[in-house]
């Protein structure tokens, strides 16, 4: 597994956290000086959260930060160092409408070899090798020609590297499951995310990407109804433990991953306060072992799966 430290064993990687962000933020943030922050205040908004998912037994932190949304290798480098979490840094994009031009002009051999160069080579001269793929469905809810380019661009590069794709959304995976198998990706490789969201979750066909063989994220658990401000995206907590349950119970265990897709330090916008990657350890798993699930499962959830997932296959 690559981590950006260097590779990891799959078994050294404990607790996983495998849909989250050190820093997100849409393509110009930087330079909108109301958001501006200091690399001190950003330190001061992530290390504390960094180091209590240490504390709690957390042991990898997968930055889905893709190209263009503010990704710092660098950064990640320097907080990995301070609080002895493992940081997976991706290559690819949120979506297409996060690919600047300059990438939205690319072909797919273009950005198979930009994906294949992170992958293998490095990130920029960071010396640090991407550990997964992102892709994902741009705004409006259906693949755009941009999206389906980046799509089998991450599958050729995912076949030829041996590292996992992992998908902003999972709403119309049909054109994606095609392009997948098209370019011979399994799609125990894929793992389609935000298939938990309030927004979303209605539109996405759970058990009709179950029987294509792909894993499923429920990994914005904590973006609640119940919280004081609410994102758009937010759910009634009771609402998503049931769907997840009824999956759970319905024995899709090894096609299933949680995480809390949470910011550390937002970049551009003020984030949604009262959540971070910790809603993990603080709300989830507690509410899990509430509803009657066994450690055995929980440690399927968050150790064994996303090990599986994560290891790079030759």
């Amino acid at each position: 597994m690559n981590t950006v430290l260097g590779p990891v064993a799959p078994e050294e990687l404990g607790v996983v956290a495998v849909h989250e962000h050190i820093g997100y933020g849409m393509p110009g943030s930087e330079l909108d000086t109301r958001w501006w922050k200091t690399p001190e205040q950003r330190y001061e908004e992530t290390v504390p959260k960094l180091r209590r998912f240490r504390e709690y037994g957390g042991g990898t932190f997968v930055d889905a930060t893709g190209i263009c949304n503010g990704r710092d290798v660098d950064y990640y480098k320097s907080l990995s160092e301070k609080t002895g979490v493992h940081i997976v840094a991706c290559t690819g994009f949120v979506g297409g409408d996060t690919a600047l031009p300059y990438f939205a002009r690319q072909s797919v051999d273009q950005l198979t070899r930009l994906f294949v160069h992170e992958i293998t080579v490095g990130i920029g001269d960071t010396g640090s090798l991407a550990g997964v793929i992102k892709v994902g469905v741009s705004r409006g809810g259906r693949m755009t020609e941009l999206d389906k380019r980046i799509y089998r661009a991450a599958a050729r590069a995912a076949a030829a590297t041996g590292v996992p794709v992992l998908t902003h959304l999972a709403i119309d995976p049909e054109p994606a499951v095609a392009v997948f198998r098209e370019e011979g990706l399994p799609l125990d490789r894929v793992l389609f995310g935000h298939a938990d969201d309030g927004l979303n979750a209605p539109k996405t066909p759970h058990r009709w990407i179950f029987e294509q063989g792909g894993r499923i994220g429920f990994d914005t658990f904590g973006y609640e109804t119940e919280l004081e401000d609410p994102p758009f995206w937010a759910r009634p907590r009771q609402e998503r433990l049931d769907h997840f349950l009824g999956l759970l119970n319905a024995g899709y265990l090894d096609q299933l991953l949680v995480s809390a897709d949470a910011n550390c330090s937002p970049l551009g916008w003020p984030g949604v306060k009262g959540h971070t990657v910790n809603y993990i350890f603080e709300d989830l798993v507690p509410d899990l072992r509430g509803a009657g699930v066994d450690d055995a499962t929980i440690t399927a959830l968050l150790e064994d799966n996303p090990a599986d997932f994560l290891t790079i296959r030759a």
